[in-house]
């Protein structure tokens, strides 16, 4: 099962290197900030799939794994064992704050949304560029299988 959580990785970690999400956008455009980006895209796929047919321990290895990648692409930075656990720990309750913040999306109106990216990601401006494209994100999300993310990286086009 382990190809399956790399592909769904991957494919994750294409949507959030789409360009489009960060020209002209962005405060900082750094690693922090692509994360954070990333973790709006996972918690909006577990949101989504968490309700299906999908086991539960299929989700929870699923972010296992995502979590041990991102373990892994800390310390290939270069970081060490106290500043890994330190940024792991903080990377947790992010993803967790994310994931509590977008748990009822669709029930909220666009001043509201618009306020919860503020919240996580510094933006320039153009925050309803975010919200439209989570909403149109999530609506792709409702079209597409679970296993449609465990194949190969795909070109995603919604």
């Amino acid at each position: 099962m382990k190809i399956n959580f790399i592909n769904i990785y991957n494919n994750l970690i294409k949507l959030t290197r789409n360009k489009s999400l960060y020209k002209n956008k962005l405060t900082n455009d750094n690693f922090s900030n692509r994360l954070t980006i990333f973790f709006f895209h996972f918690a909006f796929f577990l949101k989504k799939y968490k309700n299906n047919s999908i086991d539960k321990n299929t989700l929870q290895d699923l972010y296992d794994f995502v979590f041990k990648q991102i373990e892994l692409s800390l310390r290939e930075i270069g970081y060490g064992d106290v500043t890994v656990n330190k940024k792991m720990k903080i990377f947790v309750n992010l993803l967790h704050a994310v994931i509590q913040k977008i748990d009822s999306w669709e029930k909220l109106n666009l001043t509201e949304k618009n306020k919860i990216f503020s919240y996580f990601v510094e933006i320039d401006k153009d925050l309803s560029f975010y919200v439209s494209y989570f909403n149109k994100f999530e609506d792709y999300l409702l079209k597409k299988s679970f296993n449609y993310f465990t194949k190969d990286v795909l070109s995603h086009k919604f």
